[in-house]
């Protein structure tokens, strides 16, 4: 990494700061967020619980969770995205000032027992380089709590690789989930900060409420979680994502689906602790049936309520939406997210943002791919739920007492990049198709069922293609093609680069046809002419030293993504 450090002159962070202040100056004057002041960031509301359809302080207080989801430490990365531009800091303080007041932090299970993360930026965040992505999740959530923000911890995947249907996998268990979530209320159980845990992220496909099979009874196993860690603090709020497919036979988003709560619900062993958090998306991620309805956009109140609203409207339980974002670029996608602010805002039902995160392929982020210029038309479309706040600089905060080390039985680590470089948008979702459900087990096994019915994840670095270039000599440099996401629009696909000498500058270029333009690359320049792709190394990229190895990537627009494209590479 150093080489690349070397290049990032005193000169080249001063200017980036000065870039930085008057970005900030300008988006404060125009209203979208405050500029910082010596006004003291939000209170903290310490430990929570429920009371009816409320989320409550300690003094009994209604409290309504504002979050924004900001992922990356459940993909390859290990670490936030985003970290390779900013500094924790700067997102921290950007997200603090938008007016959220709570961090949705995804992990997956693989990255708890890595010994590092990677495509974090020295020159920003000179301390976060060295840590195990243990200790870099406590110390999102010391300096979280520094400016005001509460975290939710969110188990989105067992490993960097895809969102699983189910809460286990093959290769992890049911009991390493458990152990990891036991792992870590034990870490955090000093630490307010960390309000509650999302015990799996979008259960779908078999997954099934209440239906008596071990191996598929998302309902039953979040009993089991659930229970697992308020056996090591029970003042943790325990959030319970739905299914997919209810029992009636309707189905709806990755883990949207409530409707059967009412009927059977999540009781654990102590009172007043689930929270219920459905996922909801607009026509642009997926078409489903309401959205082409002639009513269309006054039928969404009664899909929301028949399959989560009910909880709140009937004083059952609370209900955080636990993801909903967009783009905001259609008319259709415009009117829902209007709409369904307007529903959070009279409902008073707490919610988290998907995402912070500009890389997120279906929805976009709510900043743009500088990761600090604010989309000022999603934040306004929002303004009526979220308020912009001032947020002063924090005092240095000491990271969280830990203890527990994770379970030792991890799949392969995550290896160090040496390059800073955005990790996958995420793919559209999956059409609909049949699926059969496993037969009952004593102990759950996964599933092999396809999913059926939509929802778009953070999606982490798949492992390299075997699309790769002659391994390095000591004259060469070699290209290893990383797939990363496509959608109906376009991909994201990365380089790792090898060089065996000196490399002062490179080129790559492949095959790409439906690639009409290179919409935006990191480490290097790119070209589309005809049906070929070229790409020139550039900035931190540009020269690589001997033995260095380095990841670069781009994002494109195309009808079809490139498989395992033959790359041919130029260096000297």
């Amino acid at each position: 990494m150093s080489g690349w450090l070397e290049r990032w002159s005193s000169a080249r962070r001063t200017v980036l700061r000065a870039a930085a202040a008057v970005a900030v100056a300008a988006l404060a004057a125009t209203g979208a967020v405050a500029a910082p002041s010596a006004t003291a960031a939000s209170t903290l509301p310490g430990w929570l619980s429920t009371r009816g359809a409320s989320i409550v302080t300690s003094a009994g207080t209604p409290y309504t969770i504002k979050a924004v989801a900001w992922f990356g430490m459940e993909t390859s990365n290990c670490a936030p995205h985003g970290l390779w531009s900013l500094s924790l800091d700067e997102g921290l303080r950007a997200i603090a000032g938008m007016g959220f007041n709570t961090i949705r932090l995804p992990f997956s299970n693989e990255c708890l027992a890595a010994s590092s993360s990677n495509s974090i930026n020295t020159s920003v965040n000179a301390d976060l380089v060295a840590l195990s992505p243990l200790k870099l999740m406590d110390t999102v959530i010391a300096r979280a709590k520094a400016y005001g923000l509460s975290v939710i911890l969110d188990r989105h995947r067992p490993d960097s690789a895809a969102q699983s249907e189910l809460w286990y996998t093959g290769a992890y268990s049911e009991k390493r989930w458990i152990d990891d979530w036991k792992m870590l209320a034990q870490r955090y159980k000093n630490e307010p900060a960390v309000i509650g845990v999302d015990l799996h992220n979008e259960p779908h496909g078999p997954a099934c409420w209440n239906c008596g099979d071990p191996a598929r009874d998302w309902r039953a196993a979040a009993t089991r979680g659930g229970n697992a860690v308020l056996s090591v603090n029970p003042k943790l709020l325990i959030v319970v994502e739905g299914v997919e497919r209810q029992n009636d036979g309707s189905s709806t988003w990755w883990g949207g689906g409530l409707r059967d709560v009412g009927a059977a619900p999540v009781t654990l062993s102590v009172k007043n602790r689930v929270v219920y958090s459905p996922h909801d998306y607009p026509a642009t991620v997926h078409q489903q049936s309401w959205f082409t309805a002639p009513d269309y956009p006054a039928n969404l109140e009664a899909v929301w309520d028949a399959n989560w609203g009910y909880l709140v409207r009937k004083g059952i339980a609370p209900v955080l939406l636990g993801e909903f974002g967009t783009k905001l670029e259609t008319d259709s996608d415009k009117k829902w997210m209007s709409t369904l602010v307007a529903y959070l805002a009279k409902t008073k039902i707490s919610y988290a943002y998907w995402s912070f995160n500009p890389n997120s392929g279906d929805t976009g982020g709510l900043v743009t791919d500088d990761w600090r210029t604010l989309q000022k038309a999603k934040l306004a479309a929002l303004r009526p739920i979220l308020t912009p706040v001032t947020v002063p600089t924090p005092k240095p905060t000491s990271t969280p007492t830990t203890s527990p080390k994770p379970s030792a039985s991890a799949s392969p680590k995550p290896t160090a990049s040496a390059s800073p470089k955005p990790s996958s948008s995420p793919s559209t979702s999956p059409k609909p198709s049949t699926s059969t459900s496993p037969k009952p087990t004593t102990s759950p096994k996964p599933s092999s069922s396809p999913s059926t019915s939509p929802r778009p994840t953070a999606s982490a670095s798949p492992k390299p293609s075997a699309s790769t270039s002659p391994k390095p000599s000591a004259t060469s440099l070699s290209a290893t093609w990383v797939p990363q996401s496509a959608w109906g629009e376009g991909y994201v696909a990365e380089l790792s680069l090898t060089a065996g000498a000196a490399v002062k500058s490179w080129s790559v270029s492949f095959e790409a046809p439906g690639t009409s333009a290179v919409t935006s690359a990191w480490g290097m320049s790119c070209r589309v002419a005809g049906t070929t792709v070229t790409c020139t190394g550039s900035d931190w990229a540009a020269a690589l030293a001997p033995g260095q190895s380095v990841r670069v990537g781009f994002q494109a627009a195309a009808t079809t993504a490139p498989i395992a494209p033959t790359l041919r590479v130029s260096a000297s």
